[in-house]
């Protein structure tokens, strides 16, 4: 039973040492990005009321969040999407604004996936929210922050997918099919399913021309070329702006210097039925899951009482990491590499040798030797913490051994020398 209390149940797992640390300067190179952008921090709660959340608003399915109740019997769940959350404040402390509002955050989203998929239930996300702006310079502002924050972790091989939901919207309306048939050819295009598309198409009562567009759908990915060649397909005025928004979005990109990055795909859906506009993901090699997702959802505030567009995205921290590290891409991190070790007669000395590194900002552990433990016993435990160096104060306290563990020497320096 004592063993069964140190597992964690799946979907959730612990992050310590040098991982940890690893986590955290990836997570402030990104934020640093983000404040140079203009951006401001903003944090949520972890719980919040199931309604912020539910289908209705296009987010998480009932079935993946985590549910519970207060003592009022109020319906609670565990953060699954920050978007919502976010909507929720800013229609709460920025009503009245009329003017665009940047945001950004570093929070974790709870979404209680199957076992089988192999997806973390508990995931780390760093993103932005740019409420307030409808213009193409606001997706172009987004897409260039994404890609800026991964550079800035070292990431150089990745690619943004970037399509327009109101292209297949456009379609839909055109077709008139149910919300059961569309649900079923938006999962059969998502996942590039030629043939399912084709048999569900072709038993549609629609034109001929709407059965070849939604046909091709699947194939409409690559370059801008290739998406631009869709305006030969259709005539469909909803789906023909939103190619023309593509091409606006690219324009700025080019401005940025960062167009090529991103690739374009016309049948690219999300889970989230906010989306209303652009909508992208980032992938790189590393990872079997997107690292970034993102998109307009310029309808989902009005439903917080504010009606504002907007535009956003989220940044898988977990699933970056996991890509840096396969890919063999290095953080520096600082960590502790020295540890001061000392006799009880010298700690005062130590503990002012411990104050002149730290006030050089340079980290180091204080530790008190304990009699019946050998300072060989100390020495292997550095090396199990990975110290690279351990300083000794014997009784006296006026010298002090200095022992390289890496390269296994040892000097004697007086202590005179380091306060110098």
């Amino acid at each position: 039973m004592a063993n069964k209390l140190l597992h964690t149940p799946d979907g959730v797992r612990d992050i310590y040492g040098i991982e940890c640390t690893r986590k955290a300067v990836i997570q402030e190179k990104m934020l640093k990005e983000f404040h140079l952008c203009g951006y401001q921090d903003i944090e949520t709660p972890t719980f919040e009321f199931f309604d912020i959340f539910n289908e209705s608003r296009g987010s998480v399915k009932a079935k993946e969040m985590f549910k519970f109740f207060d003592r009022d019997n109020h319906t609670l769940v565990l953060r699954p999407d920050e978007t919502p959350a976010i909507a929720r404040c800013a229609a709460k402390y920025f009503l009245d604004e009329d003017m665009p509002i940047r945001l950004c955050y570093v929070e974790r989203t709870f979404i209680n996936n199957s076992s089988y998929q192999g997806r973390l239930k508990e995931a780390s996300q760093t993103g932005v929210e740019l409420i307030g702006d409808d213009s193409a310079d606001a997706d172009g502002e987004i897409l260039a922050m994404v890609i800026q924050a991964l550079k800035s972790t070292g990431l150089t091989e990745f690619q943004v997918e970037l399509g327009e939901v109101d292209f297949f919207k456009g379609l839909l309306e055109e077709a008139g099919m149910d919300e059961e048939m569309e649900e079923t050819l938006r999962e059969l295009i998502e996942n590039k399913n030629y043939f399912g598309v084709e048999e569900l198409v072709m038993t549609q009562p629609i034109s001929q021309e709407l059965k070849q567009v939604f046909l091709k759908l699947p194939e409409l990915f690559g370059s801008l070329e290739q998406i631009q060649s869709a305006r030969e397909l259709t005539s469909n005025e909803r789906a023909l702006r939103a190619i023309s928004r593509l091409e606006e979005v690219n324009r700025i990109l080019e401005h940025y210097e960062l167009s090529d990055y991103v690739s374009y795909d016309l049948g690219m859906l999300s889970q989230y039925q906010y989306y209303t506009g652009i909508i992208f993901k980032a992938y790189t090699y590393g990872t079997g899951d997107y690292i970034v997702n993102g998109g307009r959802y310029d309808s989902l505030l009005k439903q917080f009482g504010k009606d504002s567009p907007a535009v956003g995205f989220g940044i898988s921290v977990d699933e970056l990491l996991l890509a840096l590290s396969r890919q063999k891409i290095e953080t520096e991190v600082s960590m502790t590499n020295t540890m001061i070790l000392y006799e009880q007669e010298s700690r005062e000395n130590a503990i002012s040798l411990a104050g002149h590194f730290r006030n050089l900002k340079v980290p180091v552990q204080l530790q008190c030797k304990k009699p019946e433990r050998s300072i060989e016993a100390y020495k292997e435990y550095a090396m199990r913490r990975d110290l690279k160096n351990l300083l000794y104060l014997d009784q006296e306290g006026i010298s002090v051994t200095v022992i390289n563990l890496d390269l296994k020497r040892m000097d004697v320096v007086p202590l005179s020398e380091y306060l110098k």
